[in-house]
């Protein structure tokens, strides 16, 4: 058996932009994520809130395809936990621009603080022009 060459690929390509097009909801949600202001969060179900469409984990799902290149670590889970798995990354956010945290308690897995939702939550007031 001979080797053989795979076939030349036939199809035509995407149009410019498209392979770096976003969905027109996640667009919405990176944008709310930029708003925020730093040392505060909102939760992914403040962003849904917000927009007046999708909900917490649709807002997640984009946050974890697309959320790379905006400050990821203002969307939070309303709970005050750290993105699991990203825990030391956000704490160094956190910690750079003063976000309120609340000191873990000793029997907390891994003694990692979290947010002090009461305090950090943002409401999209101030200097948030343009809700849509």
């Amino acid at each position: 058996m001979s080797e053989q060459s795979p076939p030349e690929d036939t199809r035509a390509d995407p149009p410019p932009g498209y392979a770096d097009a976003l969905p027109e909801y996640a667009e919405r949600v990176l944008d709310v994520a930029e708003r925020i202001p730093p040392g505060r969060v909102m939760t992914y179900g403040d962003v849904a809130e917000w927009l007046e469409e999708g909900g917490p984990r649709q807002v997640g799902r984009v946050m974890s395809l697309y959320g790379g290149a905006v400050p990821w670590w203002r969307v939070v889970r309303a709970d005050g936990v750290l993105l699991p798995g990203h825990e030391l990354r956000a704490l160094a956010h956190y910690r750079a621009e003063g976000t309120p945290l609340r000191q873990a308690g000793g029997s907390t897995q891994g003694h990692l603080p979290r947010l002090d939702m009461r305090r950090a939550r943002w409401d999209g007031g101030a200097g948030a022009e343009g809700h849509t």
